[in-house]
């Protein structure tokens, strides 16, 4: 269930006044509203909507031509984690593509307070998506955003224990395969056909997730960025154009820095990532996840390593001390 917010008649007259259903009519209230009760509420376009009200034109250009940009924040005790550093990726990637933001950065935080206490969210995720709205036909040149404001899209995902996931116990395992997207991956695009193939990819090869290479080396993973630590340093590529700027990356480097560990950025081969110590992935919604295999190699001992492990306490530790 998303949330505990009932959308029922009966709910609907009594909630006014601040009453609950009475007694005798619990288990009437409780049948009435078994469907409804897991409905959403989401929020397009100024608006909080049922998720099954919810609407965006055929001639959005998010539907059109994947014309948009996205960002998740995970939820952890009823709080947002790193949003500043999630809005701050959102305006930029919204700067890149010169699309107009609908709302400003204060506004769009009480909007994903506001999910959270609708959706009675304690552990799980905002997805925001924007863009560049609906020019009221098919056309590939940009509308004019004087005349065509951009569509903003919110919805949360509720995921009780999203911090105790047990794979973080026993580690992932990933395959390689070539790395074909478009060359600006900095920018958080709605364009994720091929990340989407490389699940596939990876689910029928028997593994959790795929590492992407070009040009030989290992970019990042189909929705994370990746790491491996040979001799307890920590090496992963650097920023650039070829892999999203990770805002929990950002995080972790920080935290494992001043923990006095040792960071690299730069590329690394998936020959090289076979022969390391330990291997893990970092994002929003896995926080830090260790990686035990890679194609056919175990990594070390074949369980997660003493750094991967390190780094996913920290991480939420801190994480949790400043969320909001």
């Amino acid at each position: 269930m998303q949330g505990a917010f009932c959308t029922c008649s009966i709910a609907a007259r009594l909630s006014p006044i601040g009453l609950d259903p009475p007694l005798y009519l619990a288990e009437y209230h409780g049948e009435l509203c078994q469907e409804e009760s897991m409905s959403r509420i989401v929020y397009v376009n100024g608006e909080y909507l049922l998720e099954e009200e919810a609407k965006v034109s055929i001639f959005d250009r998010g539907f059109l031509m994947a014309d948009g940009v996205y960002e998740v924040t995970s939820v952890l005790g009823g709080k947002l984690l790193d949003f500043a550093g999630h809005a701050a990726r959102l305006q930029r990637s919204l700067s890149e593509l010169e699309m107009a933001a609908p709302v400003d950065m204060d506004e769009l935080l009480s909007i994903h307070r506001e999910l959270v206490t609708r959706n009675g969210i304690t552990d799980g995720m905002i997805y925001l998506q924007i863009t560049r709205g609906n020019p009221g036909d098919r056309d590939f040149t940009f509308p004019d955003p004087a005349t065509t404001p951009s569509t903003i899209v919110l919805f949360s995902q509720s995921k009780p224990g999203l911090a105790e996931n047990p794979a973080a116990k026993q580690g992932i395992k990933v395959i390689s395969i070539e790395d074909i997207r478009w060359g600006r991956r900095d920018i958080k695009t709605v364009q994720l056909l091929y990340p989407s193939m490389g699940k596939m990819m990876a689910k029928k090869a028997g593994a959790d997730d795929a590492w992407m290479v070009e040009d030989g080396h290992v970019t990042e993973g189909t929705s994370n960025n990746a790491y491996i630590v040979k001799n307890g340093k920590i090496i992963t590529r650097h920023l650039g154009n070829e892999i999203l700027h990770g805002i929990t990356r950002a995080a972790v480097l920080r935290f494992a820095k001043e923990a006095q560990m040792v960071v690299e950025e730069r590329p690394f081969t998936i020959a090289e990532a076979k022969q390391a110590d330990e291997a893990f992935i970092t994002s929003a919604s896995a926080f830090v996840m260790p990686v035990v295999q890679i194609d056919d190699a175990k990594l070390g001992t074949g369980k997660p390593g003493p750094v991967a492990t390190r780094l996913r306490e920290i991480y939420l530790d801190e994480s949790r001390k400043a969320a909001i």
